[in-house]
């Protein structure tokens, strides 16, 4: 099979497709998947430079980034019940650990999946994988956001951003999205009440009492947004980097309600996510659409920024 090989930690440079062998095992609770699209995310970029998930996957050879994908079940172990050979899958698989899903088949557990809503194009399915799986155990699992709160999404264009809007919209919350000018009526196209631009105004200025807060920043981010935080709200970090710096401002602050969250796979929430899928409470943005062998060029557009929408990898069939 083909399969995107890091080479050594760095640029982009080290991301080489190479012909490896097929995978020999399916354990008891695994199927073997084709994979059809992959998501491509920050911590795949982390990750390659040599941070994120560095430590797991540097025990692997060859090394493989990846954890977001879709695709077609076409071998299962004997304890797998819910998918059969022929089901088109998606999920974000072994997160934390090694995914290995920039490869035409990947072994992955059954547990860690849900059937893709017909509505959604692999690619679609690709994309709605661990940014709104992060959203929803964000706002759903920790934060249990309710109608009529007050929900503040930084960086609401963003790969988790724009689904936690739309996540945060669905639940009745009041929803105000940071982000550039840019990106406004994208932004309210989610379905944000409010927009700010965090360009042209400190949203401490205008923003108060937020029951619920989405820190996908850090740094000067997190210690402003505590000032707007109300006295029983909750606050959730994202970026790894900045996690021992939120720790102690939010013990100075005295912030009770505090959590950094790392996603974690699990079928259930995604099975969740794709029932709202199919039922249309949840949208998927695609900012571009790469071939297989153009992943460098999908981490350099990432990696730039300011993009509005997911960023997808296409594994064409041979």
């Amino acid at each position: 099979m083909r399969a995107v090989i890091l080479k050594d930690f760095g640029g982009v440079e080290n991301l080489v497709t190479e012909e490896i062998a097929d995978p020999k095992e399916i354990g008891p609770d695994e199927v073997l998947v084709r994979v059809r699209a992959i998501g491509i995310d920050r911590i795949d970029l982390k990750t390659r430079m040599g941070e994120g998930m560095a430590a797991e996957l540097k025990k692997e050879n060859p090394m493989i980034l990846g954890w977001d994908m879709s695709g077609v079940v076409i071998g299962r172990g004997e304890e797998v019940k819910d998918l059969r050979v022929g089901d088109q899958v998606f999920g974000t698989i072994r997160f934390p650990g090694c995914g290995r899903t920039y490869a035409e088949y990947v072994v992955a557990p059954a547990s860690q999946l849900a059937l893709k809503p017909e509505i959604l194009s692999f690619g679609e399915a690709a994309a709605a994988t661990q940014s709104p799986l992060t959203a929803w155990q964000a706002l759903v699992g920790i934060g249990r956001v309710q109608a009529g709160q007050k929900v503040l999404i930084h960086g609401a264009a963003g790969g988790v951003g724009q689904y936690a809007v739309q996540i945060a919209k669905q639940l009745g919350a009041y929803v105000i999205g940071t982000g550039s000018a840019m990106h406004k009526e994208f932004i309210i196209g989610l379905g944000a009440d409010e927009f700010i631009d965090y360009h042209a105004q400190r949203f401490e200025e205008v923003v108060d009492g937020a029951d619920f807060i989405l820190e996908t920043i850090g740094g000067e981010n997190f210690v402003r947004s505590l000032q707007v935080l109300a006295p029983q709200g909750t606050i959730v970090l994202l970026p790894t980097d900045k996690k021992a710096e939120a720790d102690q401002a939010a013990e100075a602050h005295q912030v009770s309600n505090y959590h950094y969250l790392l996603m974690h796979s699990s079928g259930d929430d995604m099975k969740e996510i794709a029932r709202w899928l199919a039922e249309g409470k949840l949208k998927v943005h695609i900012y571009r659409t790469f071939s297989f062998h153009q992943m460098p060029q999908a981490h350099n557009l990432l990696a730039a920024g300011g993009n509005a929408g997911k960023i997808v990898v296409e594994v064409a069939i041979w």
